[in-house]
C-alpha cells in the first residue's frame, strides 16, 4: 500500500474537519441565525482564563469571529481584527475569536505566531458554531448593543475588512 505523503494527509485531515462542520451544522437547521434576531447566548472561558457570557455584554457591541488553524483567510484576517480590537475597544466594542476545531492544540499552535489581545475561545463541542450557523471559514457575526445579530460574514476576502470597520462605524454611532 503506498503512503500517503504529509501534505496529503494534512489535506485529509482538513477535509474530514470541514465535512464534519457541515454536517453537524445542517442537523441543526431548525433554528436559522436571522439579522435583527437575539443572537445565542453562550459562556466560554477565554485563553487568558476569564469566563465570557455573550448576554452579560449588553451595552457593547461584540464582533465574533469563528475561525479554524486550517483556514488561510483566517491567518489573514487575524491582525486585521486585532487592528479593530484595539482601535475600537474603548468604544465599546469587543472582538471576540472563537476557534471551532475538536482539538485545541492547532488552535493553539497558530495562536502562538499571533499577538492578539482579544479574547480567545476554544467551541470544541461545537455547539457555538452550529448554533451560528458556522458554514464556511472564517464567519464572522456583528453583535449590536441590544445583543442582536446586525451583520454576518461568511468566508474572507481582502476588502472585507472595509465592510466590517463600516458596519462597526455604524452601530457605534447608534
Amino acid at each position: 500500500m503506498k503512503k500517503l505523503s504529509l501534505s496529503n494527509s494534512i489535506a485529509c485531515r482538513v477535509l474530514i474537519k470541514i465535512i464534519a462542520i457541515v454536517l453537524f451544522s445542517s442537523s441543526l437547521k431548525a433554528a436559522a441565525l436571522d439579522i435583527g434576531q437575539q443572537a445565542p447566548d453562550f459562556t466560554l472561558k477565554s485563553t487568558q482564563g476569564k469566563n465570557l457570557n455573550l448576554a452579560e455584554q449588553r451595552g457593547q457591541i461584540i464582533v465574533i469571529n469563528f475561525w479554524a488553524s486550517w483556514c488561510g483567510p483566517c491567518r489573514k484576517e487575524m491582525p486585521i481584527l486585532q487592528s479593530f480590537h484595539s482601535k475600537y475597544n474603548n468604544l465599546g466594542v469587543s472582538v471576540w475569536g472563537v476557534n471551532v476545531e475538536q482539538e485545541n492544540q492547532a488552535g493553539q499552535d497558530f495562536l502562538a505566531d499571533l499577538d492578539l489581545s482579544f479574547p480567545i475561545f476554544f467551541d470544541s463541542s461545537n455547539k457555538i458554531s452550529a448554533n451560528y450557523q458556522v458554514e464556511a471559514m472564517p464567519t464572522t457575526v456583528i453583535v449590536d448593543r441590544d445583543g442582536k445579530v446586525r451583520y454576518v460574514y461568511r468566508g474572507y476576502k481582502d476588502g472585507y475588512e472595509k465592510k466590517y470597520a463600516k458596519a462597526i462605524k455604524k452601530l457605534i454611532r447608534e
